[in-house]
């Protein structure tokens, strides 16, 4: 557990380290109408994919909820907590699809 969570501290380190120099880079100018229509596209199949992806995912651990509490109703209560923070995290990676669609978008 503790390694776990000296890589996953390592990870935030560098990641907002990188920050500023990401923030630092040049905006590409004057880029062709063509690259941003693609760019358009992309994110819009990227958002599709992305929630396609997520519904199968929390339809899947739904049904195996569901299956688990009608083979043993008094697990229920140990069941449904689980369930719910697994359908957050499948739902969190939709929305960061979404976010980095919009950044995509708004950056040109």
């Amino acid at each position: 557990m503790k390694k776990i969570l000296m890589v996953m501290m390592f990870l935030g380190v560098f990641i907002l380290s990188m920050y500023g120099v990401a923030i630092a880079a040049e905006e590409a100018k004057g880029l062709d109408a063509s690259v941003k229509q693609m760019v358009a596209l992309a994110a819009g199949f990227g958002v599709a994919i992305a929630a396609f992806g997520g519904a199968l995912g929390q339809a899947r651990g739904i049904a195996s909820a569901l299956d688990g509490i009608a083979r043993n109703p008094g697990a229920s209560g140990k069941i449904v907590t689980p369930m719910i923070i697994g359908l957050a995290m499948i739902e969190s990676l939709v929305i960061y699809s979404l976010v980095v669609s919009l950044l995509l978008i708004f950056k040109l």
